[in-house]
């Protein structure tokens, strides 16, 4: 065939390299707006919750135009509601945003470098273990005073001297008295000696002293009724029985390391004071002592 003259055409394959093709970076940009914008967003929160109402009006009056007050308190008057300063010049009243804004003082310490703050709390911390501590020695009281009523009830032997018993509580601690009554002496007249009676009461009372690790005094009482003895004596008559129920206490169980103080009053501290000669005032009086609490180290 012969040629026409015509241009050859020609075909040109182009191999495209694999994976995909440039995206650009305008995620980037609208990832870090963001971001931005979270931050932003997540400081104002922490801003408004960490000042004080008188700050954030401070704030908003410093980005308010110089035109707008709120306030108008005062404002009809001579000065137009502003004051006179220390040194003679009008004062609005207001505080700047740096003076509202201005940091507190530091905490004042002690010698010991500690905080005032930090000092009340431990003060409020003793206060709160010392009265935890009263109310605990309170309860044992009480309980050991039910526990002796209760094992004077027990006793036939004891239940008709249930009256010669007075228990309460003293500012001092748990009082615990054995006294006379009319026709039931507990000891013999004019003697250190108690009766039958008398020691079994003290025996009592030790059973329930021994609950407890309270120290304890023991003090002797008579009555005015001298009956022919000198007054002298009356003071030593008292403390030989005072002595004397402290040993039959000792003989009952209870230390003699917990006996505080032997004492004899004579007729000085009358159980009834409107009559200083009536037989009740003829008396045996033991005390358990409150104790003073024991704090930690670290109060």
């Amino acid at each position: 065939m012969a040629s026409t003259g015509e241009a050859p055409i020609i075909i040109k394959k182009v191999k495209k390299g694999g994976g995909h093709g440039h995206h650009g970076g305008a995620w980037k940009v609208a990832y870090a707006d963001f971001v931005t914008a979270m931050m932003a967003f997540f400081l104002l929160m922490w801003l408004l919750n960490t000042t004080s109402p008188e700050q954030k009006q401070g704030i908003a009056d410093y980005f308010a135009p110089a035109s707008i007050s709120s306030s108008t308190s005062g404002s009809g008057g001579i000065l137009g509601g502003t004051s006179l300063g220390d040194d003679g010049a009008k004062a609005d009243g207001k505080m700047s945003v740096v003076q509202q804004m201005a940091p507190e003082a530091p905490e004042q310490t002690n010698q010991d470098g500690q905080s005032s703050t930090t000092a009340s709390l431990d003060s409020a911390s003793e206060q709160a273990l010392r009265d935890a501590l009263a109310k605990k020695e309170q309860d044992s009281f009480a309980s050991a005073a039910q526990s002796l009523r209760q094992s004077l009830q027990d006793m036939p032997e004891l239940a008709e001297l249930s009256k010669q018993i007075l228990i309460d509580q003293t500012p001092e601690g748990l009082r615990i008295q054995l006294v006379d009554q009319e026709g039931r002496s507990m000891f013999k007249e004019g003697s250190r000696e108690p009766n039958d009676r008398a020691r079994l009461l003290l025996r009592a009372v030790a059973k329930v002293i021994n609950q407890l690790p309270n120290r304890i005094t023991v003090s002797g009482h008579t009555s005015a009724d001298q009956r022919g003895r000198k007054a002298d004596s009356d003071w030593a008559l008292s403390a030989q029985r005072a002595d004397t129920s402290r040993q039959i206490l000792r003989g009952a169980g209870v230390d003699d390391d917990r006996i505080y103080q032997v004492s004899g009053k004579a007729n000085s501290e009358p159980l009834y004071a409107d009559d200083p000669t009536l037989a009740g005032n003829r008396r045996i009086s033991i005390v358990l002592l409150r104790e003073k609490p024991v704090l930690p180290d670290n109060l």
